[in-house]
């Protein structure tokens, strides 16, 4: 597949193909018909020939080439797939083109330190598993990483202490850099309520801004009821980026937690019903 998108992906071997397509034709008519010399027609010839493009008929004197449809085909089953693969996640253009945009309005905003701050934010989600399963999610370090990062981003290191006082971390990778956030929890009630705070660092280890968090969870009859605020403060111009990429960024992350949730409540459900047989 490589061979033949290569040997497309010339101006003057496609016109050849597209000329092929209609009948078999010499070289010398290739050549008058592209405006190429015979040498170059040639060459590029063999080289549709080794792509598996055409075919050479040695008639006399003459040499008559043909297109051979299989290998374009190929190619458009292969085009047709990745139509399809992008449309189906067109999502993910669209989040990045909200992003974009968010950004050069935040950047626009942002004209003096603390532009921000006071700004709230509130998320709400129905977790399909039940309250301890979603406060483990939380509260257990590799529980939390399982989830708690955007698509593309690699964890290194989070924490979530659930006592007051406890510490709060979240630092992850990508091809990019590294971004880390710290701070502390405040209030922890078992199952139920968990308030941090967690200021973002820029590279020089300096606060960009600090969300402050309050966690609840409340149980519904179709799993748990997660409801979620935000408040920042201490926000400073650099920091219009990662102010923009709140809203998102959060409705993503909690997408992760809902699908990491209702996998490892469908697989204990599994487990205890094996178990009971």
């Amino acid at each position: 597949m490589e061979r033949i998108a290569a040997a497309l992906g010339d101006g003057a071997r496609w016109r050849i193909v597209e000329l092929l397509v209609e009948r078999p034709r010499s070289v010398g008519e290739l050549a008058e018909l592209t405006g190429l010399r015979q040498p170059q027609t040639t060459k590029h010839l063999q080289t549709l020939a080794r792509a598996g493009l055409v075919t050479v008929f040695p008639l006399g004197q003459r040499r008559v080439y043909a297109v051979e449809t299989a290998p374009l085909a190929a190619l458009e089953q292969r085009l047709r797939a990745l139509v399809e693969t992008a449309g189906a996640h067109a999502g993910e253009r669209d989040v990045i083109a909200r992003y974009r945009a968010a950004i050069e309005a935040e950047t626009a905003a942002a004209d003096r330190e603390r532009w921000a701050d006071g700004r709230t934010f509130s998320f709400e989600r129905v977790l399909p598993a039940p309250r301890d399963l979603v406060w483990l999610h939380w509260t257990d370090a590799d529980l939390l990483g399982s989830w708690w990062a955007p698509p593309s981003m690699t964890i290194t290191e989070c924490v979530l202490e659930a006592r007051p006082g406890g510490t709060a971390v979240l630092e992850y990778r990508d091809a990019e850099g590294r971004y880390r956030s710290e701070g502390r929890v405040h209030t922890a009630t078992d199952r139920e309520h968990l308030v941090f705070d967690l200021s973002v660092l820029d590279a020089a280890g300096a606060v960009s801004f600090t969300g402050h968090y309050d966690l609840n969870l409340t149980d519904v009859p179709d799993g748990t009821r997660l409801r979620l605020d935000l408040r920042i403060t201490d926000t400073t111009v650099a920091s219009a980026p990662y102010v923009a990429g709140i809203g998102t960024g959060w409705e993503r992350v909690l997408d992760n937690l809902a699908d990491t949730l209702g996998a490892a409540h469908t697989t204990k459900g599994t487990t205890d019903a094996r178990t009971n047989g």
